[in-house]
């Protein structure tokens, strides 16, 4: 399973009602560290299949849910658990502590 494109439409479906933890990647194709990002989000989805979900956010198209998670830097990672954010990573970040923070809701 890739990365699931997160828009205000599946959020609800996808997101907050996840039985499983969720890193949601908020990005920017015109973002350099986002596209740096890109590659080490997609060996995580790949890693993680079946025990979190992986997904999407890209700011230029979804304004409203960066303005709901208060997104001031991309990248930004959030972690979220039971549709409550539980942890928060701006800026490029190694494959490493991108795991370690999805981990720690496992």
């Amino acid at each position: 399973m890739a990365e699931l494109q997160i828009t205000k439409n599946n959020f609800e479906e996808e997101i907050k009602n996840s039985g499983v933890p969720v890193l949601l990647d908020f990005w920017a194709s015109w973002c350099g560290p986002c596209q740096m990002l890109s590659p080490v989000i997609r060996e995580v989805a790949e890693e993680y299949q079946g025990r979190a979900k992986i997904g999407k956010v890209n700011v230029d198209e979804e304004p409203e849910l960066a303005s709901m998670f208060g997104i001031a830097s991309i990248p930004t990672c959030v972690i979220m658990k039971n549709g409550k954010v539980m942890n928060t990573s701006v800026g490029y970040r190694p494959k490493e502590q991108i795991a370690a923070l999805l981990d720690q809701e496992l």
